[in-house]
């Protein structure tokens, strides 16, 4: 399976998560928790119908890191 880089945010009530990779791949949650197993279902439906659609699973192509100040 492939990896792909997750952007969490908190918002004022609740938290998001986006995909960059696979366009319109987004979830929501009301914790992190919440939201990380959300992405988790999403990212693997989002899959499922690509691959029922017979169209190319995209690569993963972003790079996310720290740094150091």
């Amino acid at each position: 399976m492939k990896e792909y880089a997750v952007i969490y945010e908190k918002g004022e009530t609740n938290w998001g998560a986006i995909v960059l990779d696979l366009p319109g791949c987004v979830s929501i949650g009301n914790s992190l928790e919440e939201v990380q197993e959300n992405i988790k279902e999403a990212i693997e439906l989002y899959l499922e119908v690509l691959t029922e659609r017979g169209e190319k699973i995209p690569e993963a192509k972003t790079k996310i890191g720290t740094v150091k100040s």
